[in-house]
């Protein structure tokens, strides 16, 4: 509610009325579906005024180097913006503003390791206790590393594979905690950094080796922790996890725009700079390719973009009004096709256009995304078991209703009388229904051939990798119980003691379906087809609990 500095002066007058109506207003606003905010407390005006002067808020990960770097120095040159860079090393980032003369007034460091759940949720607390009531306006998801060359998987704090988290994991969290305070701001915008290698319809997506792929998401849903590397479950590889990060990021940039668009007003994207070729994401790389992909890149492909360039064309995304649609995977084609013939000598050889540097602002257009960062099925997965993995909380994803007041009040009563009916309805039952008929029916013949041949072997197999990835597999799986919150971290308990799997494991592979329903006939139709050399439906009754060879 309005809190007034001034000393009470009765119930009379023009400032008891404003009160008045405001303490009306937010007892009728969820009543009517509104979502009205209160005037903030006048210190916090006060001091979001002295400390911003109306400037918009960006936080930006990753601004000492790079990418992130350029950015930065890009919205303080327009003096319309007060940036945050989160950083995990502030001494360097004290350095770096030093050396590229960021405006103290404007720029504001803070510690923020993506290698750690916990420093990330200390940085949001950090961040909003120091911007008290102002709105983030902007938030550019940009930090990453790659580790192309390691033959095995360097761990984060939390047990999970470092590109991941840091590029992926540590970046859905940041902006579970921060969404409703974009939400706070007109015309905010949520941007990703993507990458053409996460997106597989172009030749530097779908024709570089390896090719981004999360599969089935075996690895996240068993926990993607330590000895589990990869999202897709299979063994380590550096080049493929930086990929697949990059998929991801696109992958949840579409759902926060189908979730939380029209609802919040945010705008969210992903974008592809151009190849930086000469950006230190590549210190890793070996000496040899340091020198010569440059060059590659710059005198023979034509993809090359600089760092200054790559900078300004994030920038564009979170400033130009015509990127504020949201949904749309942001890219620049670098204008029309130069850098041979006489002009060549002026620009030491360097090829311009076609998709690398070049074009300005106006050669900014809506890249179409492949088929795998529009599977929605693999994107559900992917954002809920993200959301068990770093345990990031999100608001119901609730479409625009009509305010009025009528429609609440006969909804109510709708409701109550559809939950009667549905009662009344449940307790008929469906008329001239059996067990095991329909497509229920069907599934469960479908199982009973399965778990009796190729299931077994499924069966093995599970268990087999289970037995090699030893007690941090099991424990990993998916939760079934509710989070239990402590100190602002949900811990995740599986349910089921020990004894109940052991007695699981001890239990025929395929049990015998009662007779006279559906899976029956069907499975002895198939045993009578499979007599003689056919393989067995299911284990001899000496050997039975073991998969068949």
């Amino acid at each position: 509610f309005f809190v007034s500095s001034e000393p009470h002066r009765g119930s009379s007058g023009p400032d008891s009325s404003m009160r008045l109506l405001l303490a009306l207003a937010a007892a009728v606003a969820p009543a009517a579906g509104l979502n009205l905010q209160m005037p903030a407390l006048r210190g916090q005006t006060g001091l979001t005024d002295a400390r911003f002067g109306g400037k918009k808020l960006v936080v930006v990960t990753g601004t000492s180097s790079g990418l992130g770097r350029k950015t930065a120095a890009a919205l303080l040159r327009t003096g319309k913006y007060h940036v945050v860079g989160a950083v995990r090393d502030l001494d360097k980032m004290e350095v770096v503003a030093e050396v590229d003369g960021f405006d103290p007034d404007l720029f504001t460091p803070m510690h923020c390791e993506l290698n750690s759940f916990a420093s990330v949720r200390a940085f949001v607390d950090e961040l909003k206790e120091w911007k008290a009531a102002k709105p983030v306006d902007r938030l550019i998801c940009n930090a990453a590393v790659y580790q192309p060359s390691l033959p095995y998987a360097k761990w984060s704090e939390d047990g999970h594979e470092q590109q991941m988290q840091i590029n992926y994991l540590s970046h859905f969290l940041l902006t579970s905690l921060l969404l409703d305070d974009l939400a706070k701001a007109p015309g905010a915008r949520c941007v990703f950094v993507g990458s053409v290698t996460g997106n597989d319809n172009t030749v530097g997506g779908g024709g570089v080796y390896p090719i981004a792929d999360l599969k089935k998401l075996d690895g996240l849903k068993l926990g993607a922790k330590n000895p589990i590397s990869m999202f897709d479950g299979y063994n380590f590889d550096g080049a493929k996890a930086y990929k697949d990060s990059k998929l991801c990021l696109m992958m949840t940039s579409n759902l926060l725009h189908d979730k939380y668009a029209k609802q919040t007003g945010i705008a969210f994207s992903s974008i592809y700079p151009g190849c930086i070729a000469e950006s230190p994401l590549f210190r890793e790389k070996r000496a040899w390719f340091r020198k010569y992909f440059p060059i590659f890149m710059k005198y023979i492909t034509g993809g090359f973009v600089g760092e200054e360039e790559a900078g300004m064309r994030l920038f564009q995304v979170a400033h130009d009004p015509r990127c504020s649609k949201s949904g749309v995977y942001w890219s620049w084609n670098g204008g029309p096709r130069e850098g041979r013939g006489e002009g060549a000598l002026e620009r030491d050889g360097q090829i311009l256009g076609g998709g690398g540097a070049g074009g300005g602002w106006d050669s900014i257009y809506e890249n179409d995304q492949s088929d795998k960062v529009l599977n929605k099925e693999t994107a559900a997965d992917l954002w809920k078991f993200s959301s068990l993995v770093t345990g990031a909380e999100w608001p119901a994803a609730n479409q625009p209703k009509s305010p009025c007041p009528t429609l609440k009040v006969v909804g109510a009563v709708a409701k109550a009388m559809n939950a009667q009916e549905e009662a009344r309805r449940k307790a008929a039952g469906h008329a001239g229904s059996m067990p095991g008929q329909g497509l229920a029916g069907m599934a469960e013949a479908d199982d009973t051939v399965g778990g009796g041949t190729a299931g077994a072997a499924g069966q093995a197999a599970s268990g087999g990798a289970e037995a090699a990835l030893g007690t941090n597999a099991a424990v990993s799986q998916p939760a079934s119980t509710p989070a239990r919150t402590r100190r602002g971290f949900r811990f995740w308990r599986r349910t089921g003691a020990p004894e109940e799997a052991e007695e699981a494991e001890e239990a025929p592979l395929a049990a015998p379906r009662p007779e006279g329903t559906a899976a029956a006939a069907v499975e002895a139709r198939l045993k009578q087809a499979l007599a003689g050399d056919g393989l067995p439906l299911e284990a001899p009754a000496a050997s039975r609990g073991t998969p068949a060879n």
